[in-house]
Parts: C-alpha cells; structure tokens; sequence
C-alpha cells in the first residue's frame, strides 16, 4: 500500500494562498507598468505617421490642384451644373428653399482651397454670373483652427439687391404662412454665409469640402440617369 497523503494545514494553505495573491498582484502591477510604456511607443507612433499622413496629404493636394482646373473648365461647358448637384445632394437639398434654387441657377464655379498646413482650415469660394438678387461676383467662406485648436470663420458679405435680400425674405415669409403651410421652407442657404456660431461643426462646410467637391459629377448625374429611365 502506498503511504498516506501528508494533511496539510489551514493555516498553511491560507499562507500559501496569499503568497500566490502577492505575486499575482505584483505581476499584474509590472504588466501594467510594461502596457504603460508599450503605449507611449503606439502613441509615438501615431504621433508620427499623422505628420507623414499630413505631408503627404500636402504634397498630393499640390498634385491635384490641375486637375481641379482643368474640371472646372470642364464643368463651365455644362449649364446649371452646380445647381443641379446640390439639389440633387440629400443633405445640401434639405436646406434649400425654392429661392434659393432660382438664385443658384447663376453660380457658375465653386472652389475648395486647403491651406497650406492643412489643419489650419480651407475656405470656399462660390462664383456668380450676374444675376438679380446680390451684386457679388464670388462669395466666401473661410474656417481656420488657430494655434490653440479653437475654430473660427468668417464669410463675405453679401450685397443684397433692393428687396432681393433671401434671408429676410425667408424669415419674414415662415412668420406670416407658418401657420397656414404644411411644413416650413427651410432657412435661406445663403444664411450660411452669416452663420458663425459655430465653425468647428459646421455641417454644410464639411460636406461640399469632404463629399462633393472631391467628386461632384457623382451627384449631377444623378439628375441625368433619371431623366434618362
């Protein structure tokens, strides 16, 4: 027969017991230490391809920019093209009055300048024909982070034709049939151009720059399929 099992006391397995709690706390206080420092090597990295992602981004900004040109040149062969993408855009569309359709039949170029240190901002310049509600030739709108990462824009200021002013004209119209319509025309697109409030989310500024300046053909002919169905 084999000998008996040794009995080993409580007193021995709660030594043992908080032997093994001790070295699992200080294991698990070093591997939190050695995550620590693999951490700062991840940001570090991160850090540093940002910089690269940012030259680059510069570099390949400079190589588009004939591009965008020779696309403007392009678009200015096709009649109400801009006005035709915007309202065809879903997000651009919802905020466009039936005024403000009739006033963008005269915007023949738009433009989206980065700036050179892209993270600073970019502006965007609308061109217009002459037409009866403002005087301007090219409206803008500028967005700029400053040194300390706080947003700020500011825009041109439109020179409103006698009694063609569509912000005004927007107010005062939902103030007199907001009772008697359905639903209320939106505000003026062009209230944008005086809106600062708030510039670091300013919807309808990232969606030309990000969604359809990149490629606007996608939602012109969208307008074209359909009237080719």
């Amino acid at each position: 027969m084999s000998a008996p099992a040794a009995k080993v006391s409580k007193k021995e397995l709660n030594s043992n017991h908080d032997g093994a709690d001790e070295t699992s706390e200080k294991e698990q206080q070093e591997a939190i230490e050695h995550i620590d420092e693999v951490q700062n090597e991840i940001d570090r990295l991160n850090e540093q391809a940002s910089e690269e992602i940012l030259k680059v981004e510069q570099k390949y900004n400079k190589l588009r920019q004939p591009f965008f040109q020779k696309r403007s040149e392009l678009i200015a062969k096709i009649p109400n093209f801009w006005v035709t993408t915007f309202v065809n855009h879903p997000q651009v569309s919802a905020l466009l009055g039936e005024e403000d359709e009739e006033a963008l039949h005269y915007l023949t170029r738009v433009e989206v300048t980065e700036f050179e240190d892209i993270k600073s901002g970019y502006r965007i310049d609308f061109y217009f024909d002459e037409n009866p509600y403002f005087e301007n030739k090219v409206l803008s709108k500028e967005f700029h982070l400053n040194e300390s990462g706080d947003p700020s824009s500011k825009s041109t200021e439109i020179k409103w034709k006698s009694g063609k002013d569509l912000t005004k004209r927007s107010s005062q119209t939902q103030n007199k049939a907001s009772r008697k319509r359905q639903h209320e025309e939106p505000e003026s697109f062009f209230t944008w151009f005086t809106d600062h409030s708030d510039a670091g989310a300013d919807e309808l500024g990232e969606v030309i720059k990000d969604d359809i300046w990149p490629n606007p053909l996608q939602y012109y002919l969208v307008r074209v399929e359909l009237n080719c169905l």
